[in-house]
């Protein structure tokens, strides 16, 4: 009997030591899963304004600071009233990236203002809106949609 308790008490300290002291990648990964503004790569993203595809150095430059962004905070959206935020009155011409997590596609509709950017993101019939604070892609928007809001 105390053999059965020293050995549950022996499997239980390894359990708790092995939790507790994840590998690096093993914590990306799971935190990865949660993150409401993930990082994109220019392998799997396609960016477009206007109809009219981005590529080369201008979609790596866009994807770097979409990436280099400071997440602000997430909006609430009732039920019903997406069409609000899909497209938004007084927002000029978005940034439209479609791109892939694991194996779901995912639309990123990007507004950018005067002093944010606005990201929308459509996915498995869900549709998620957040504020970013991005210096650069404000100014880059603004200069290749030429929308002076």
């Amino acid at each position: 009997m105390t053999w059965i308790v020293v050995i549950s008490i022996i499997l239980l300290a390894v359990v708790k030591l092995s939790l507790t002291c994840l590998p690096t990648p093993v914590v990306e990964w799971f935190v990865s899963k949660f993150e409401l503004h993930s990082k994109l790569s220019d392998a799997t993203a396609t960016i477009t304004i206007d109809g009219k595809h981005i590529e080369g150095n201008d979609k790596i430059q866009v994807i770097n600071y979409f990436n280099e962004a400071t997440f602000l905070k997430q909006y609430y959206i009732h039920p019903g009233n997406e069409h609000y935020y899909l497209h938004p009155e007084y927002s000029g011409t978005p940034l439209v990236i479609d791109t892939k997590r694991g194996k779901h596609d995912v639309r990123l509709f990007v507004y950018s203002y005067g002093d944010h950017v606005d990201v929308v993101k459509q996915y498995k019939k869900k549709i998620i809106a957040y504020r970013l604070l991005s210096d650069s892609l404000q100014k880059r928007s603004m200069l290749v949609t030429g929308d002076i809001v």
